[in-house]
């Protein structure tokens, strides 16, 4: 071989290997970034399926929001949605006058909430958070709906007895309360809704006789 081809050799041989070695580098830096947006976008939605009560997002259908609505009639007062999903019932509630609020352990879900109450005129009269419903305080609100799964309805069943006030309804869709007996029921299989008074449900008016002060004659 020449000597001068000799010493061009290992350059041009050094040369593609710095294009490999570049080109690795490359396809490295892709593929994590990859992983990373899809663990950024995955995480949200796996988290709440493991933990001990799993609540998936499961969209409401057109009836079971007429259904809700229904069992919402001469209502007034706050409002909050219980694992509120994309915030079609919140939105739906903030069109016939309530001020509503959703709570949503997904943030993109709630995200998405925000811009579709936007879209439609009624961010003013609507809010969302990202909470555990399980960390959250329901005291002051007067109507409640929620979309629960059995293995959490009756822990709920006592959370929502313990925090309300009489005067509240609760609205259960897709599964019932164990223990309390419904005053109002509408819709048909997955659309079915129950309403709750908790007057009702409570035996509140008992209790407030019970706790009056006799007087005596």
């Amino acid at each position: 071989m020449c000597p001068a081809l000799a010493k061009v050799a290992p350059q041009e041989e050094g040369e593609g290997g710095s294009r490999s070695s570049g080109w690795g580098l490359l396809v490295t830096a892709g593929l994590g970034g990859a992983l990373v947006a899809l663990y950024a976008v995955a995480t949200p939605f796996v988290t709440p399926a493991l933990r001990k009560v799993c609540l998936p997002f499961v969209p409401a259908t057109a009836e079971q929001i007429q259904n809700v609505l229904k069992m919402l009639e001469n209502r007034s007062g706050s409002l909050v949605d219980i694992g509120s999903g994309d915030g079609r019932i919140v939105i739906a509630a903030a069109k016939k006058g309530f001020q509503a609020v959703g709570y949503e352990l997904n943030p993109w879900l709630v995200w998405y909430s925000r811009y579709r109450a936007w879209r439609d005129g009624v961010h003013q009269n609507t809010k969302f958070y990202i909470s555990d419903l399980w960390k959250v305080s329901f005291s002051h609100y007067r109507n409640v709906v929620v979309f629960g799964v059995p293995q959490m309805m009756p822990q709920l069943e006592k959370k929502l007895e313990e925090e309300l006030e009489c005067n509240a309804r609760i609205i259960a869709c897709r599964f019932p309360f164990p223990c309390w007996i419904p005053d109002h029921t509408t819709g048909e299989g997955i659309d079915t809704v129950w309403a709750y008074d908790l007057k009702h449900s409570r035996a509140c008016g008992t209790k407030s006789l019970e706790s009056t002060p006799k007087t005596e004659s």
